[in-house]
């Protein structure tokens, strides 16, 4: 996505990690607006840290950074939330990373992975947008072949997008789909091909040998295919998130990860330890459905809208 958002997109991720800002800092601040600090205090800021869905590990983290700063009497309602968004920040900025296919070779390959429902081929399609408005020459795979409504939400996507299609029938195989179309689209000079998979986790096994089945036809055609690997988690699930990353993670050679939905939920924090927990950075998020509402990650934009503090 553009490393240059349009003006408001701090505005919109504030308003997206409203819920979240609201669960983790009233706590937090009224604890050390009523009081000094004490290590009765800090404890409980630690319960409501993971109680924000940060983790025990980051909580325990921050706990110390406060322990350290020693809040006193005088300490207001700003100086503590900015103290906690240093303190969220310093846990993500490890994590963060960009996503830039257009810089890559060509034809770049993108492969999409994640349950069912969380918000992938969404993310695919609002990707191919922002590729065509810059120019590129993209191709959409849809090669999640058991889902008739996955193809044909991909198909309004691509023709939204102005991007090419390329589907089969249902139940058709996914690699040898991958296959042909990354051929095509190496033959016929595009810039980046998107592949959509299958999502359904109620066989483990036979998911992860799909998915590993396309990434070795792809690599039949270039060693380095794919080029980047996208798990697209639904932030709304929670804790959830970090079963499907270990699911994905180990297993798809996850190069990158997405969080959506990061509106719809007081969870927001459970960003933290997925990010924390992944081999894979954390590349891009969602705050709504626009095309703009997907946005590249910035750690400290993200921890402050988080805590609830203005730009």
């Amino acid at each position: 996505m553009s490393d240059t958002p349009k003006k408001g997109w701090f505005q919109r991720l504030s308003a997206g990690l409203s819920r979240s800002s609201k669960q983790m800092t009233e706590q937090v601040v009224s604890t050390f607006v009523k009081e000094p600090l004490s290590e009765e205090a800090l404890e409980r800021l630690e319960e409501h840290l993971i109680e924000s869905d940060l983790g025990p590990a980051a909580s325990a983290r921050i706990v110390e950074r406060f322990r350290e700063l020693r809040f006193g009497k005088t300490s207001d309602e700003r100086e503590i939330k900015e103290a906690l968004a240093e303190a969220v920040a310093a846990e993500l900025l490890p994590r963060q990373a960009t996503f830039d296919p257009l810089s890559g070779p060509k034809p770049y390959v993108v492969l999409f992975v994640g349950v069912n429902g969380s918000g992938k081929t969404t993310t695919l399609g609002k990707i191919a947008s922002d590729l065509t408005a810059k120019g590129a020459k993209v191709m959409i795979v849809a090669g999640d072949t058991f889902r008739a409504a996955a193809r044909e939400q991909l198909k309004v996507w691509a023709e939204r997008a102005g991007a090419d299609f390329e589907s089969r029938r249902d139940g058709a195989d996914a690699a040898g789909l991958a296959f042909d179309a990354y051929a095509k689209a190496k033959a016929e000079g595009y810039d980046v091909v998107l592949i959509d998979t299958a999502g359904r986790l109620q066989n483990k096994s036979a998911l992860m040998d799909e998915l590993l089945k396309i990434v070795r036809v792809l690599k039949k055609v270039d060693a380095d295919a794919p080029h980047e690997t996208l798990l697209v988690l639904d932030a709304t699930v929670g804790r959830n998130a970090l079963e499907q990353e270990k699911v994905f993670g180990r297993t798809a050679y996850v190069s990158g990860v997405v969080m959506t939905k990061l509106d719809g939920t007081a969870r927001g924090g459970v960003l933290v330890p997925v990010a924390q927990a992944s081999d894979a950075p954390i590349k891009l998020i969602g705050v709504g459905e626009g095309v703009d509402d997907l946005q590249p990650f910035d750690a400290r934009a993200f921890s402050r809208s988080l805590v609830g503090l203005e730009d």
